[in-house]
């Protein structure tokens, strides 16, 4: 397993640049909770993180709940600091009503993002064509492809892109399953003594308690990376997708992320796997 170069009284943390992964982390990043080891921030797009499990290159990484299924020989995910939840969903977007959506081109995120296998569940015969998240929207509204499937911020504004909403794919997922549905989960190495991986996700939880209990001392950070975002659109994303299954996934988390794996294996997304799916007390 190759890793970034890092020191080795150092662990690197891979999150996004959206404001739940830096409002959850900055308390863990800046040093202001205990840790096992100081953590270096690593900030990336989700398909880059995605890609990057796959050559495991980070010993602590964010993660779509969908890729994550496909790297669970490397890594087991935290308790702690994931996404999962309900009205939280990708959304597929249109310039107008265009029916069925198999055989329409629907520019996606990413292949490993949860987002695109949840399409795939709906609308098996979709083609798809993938781009970085934010490029997504301006690609259907200039019409080269039939509509988009949206993540993160966009949820917010596809409206002034003139694009209405064709299918919340959450919503879709909550009638199906009665569930919540899980977005991305916060991994660590499996190969990590038993007692690290536990410490971390104590970690990342006393990180999101302090940004709850310390609400502005996150916010110029958060602000750094979320330049072209408005306050409110920032606070309402952080309010949407960070929520109590970020501090714990709890057991109706924990069932929700056994029924996507259960379904990604039923359509051969993955192969089944009877490894622990979160870390346990040592």
């Amino acid at each position: 397993m190759s890793l970034l170069p890092t020191s080795p009284d150092t662990l690197q943390l891979g999150y996004s640049f959206c404001p739940n992964d830096t409002f959850i982390f900055h308390a863990l990043h800046a040093g202001l909770v205990p840790a096992p080891l100081p953590v270096q921030e690593v900030l990336e797009d989700v398909q880059t993180l995605n890609d990057w499990a796959v050559e495991g290159r980070l010993p602590m990484t964010k993660i779509s709940y969908r890729a994550y299924f496909g790297v669970m020989d490397q890594y087991v995910a935290l308790r702690a600091g994931g996404a999962l939840g309900r009205g939280v969903g990708p959304l597929i977007v249109t310039r107008g009503d265009i029916g069925d959506l198999n055989g329409k081109t629907v520019a996606s995120p990413g292949a490993l993002t949860t987002a695109e296998l949840l399409l795939r569940l709906v609308y098996p015969e979709v083609n798809v064509v993938r781009m970085r998240y934010d490029a997504v929207m301006p690609a259907v509204e200039r019409g080269e492809v039939d509509a988009g499937l949206i993540i993160h911020e966009s949820r917010f504004t596809y409206p002034q892109h003139g694009l209405s909403k064709h299918l919340d794919l959450g919503a879709w997922w909550e009638g199906e399953t009665r569930l919540p549905l899980p977005l991305g989960a916060i991994l660590v190495r499996r190969d990590l003594a038993p007692q690290t991986q536990w410490a971390l996700n104590g970690s990342v939880r006393a990180s999101l308690e302090y940004a709850y209990a310390h609400p502005e001392a996150s916010r110029a950070y958060i602000r750094q990376h979320a330049l072209e975002m408005a306050d409110e659109v920032m606070q309402a994303h952080i309010d949407l997708y960070v929520n109590p299954f970020s501090l714990d996934v709890g057991e109706e988390g924990t069932r929700a992320v056994q029924e996507l794996h259960r379904r990604a294996v039923a359509v051969g997304a993955v192969v089944a796997s009877d490894l622990p799916l979160f870390v346990e007390r040592p």
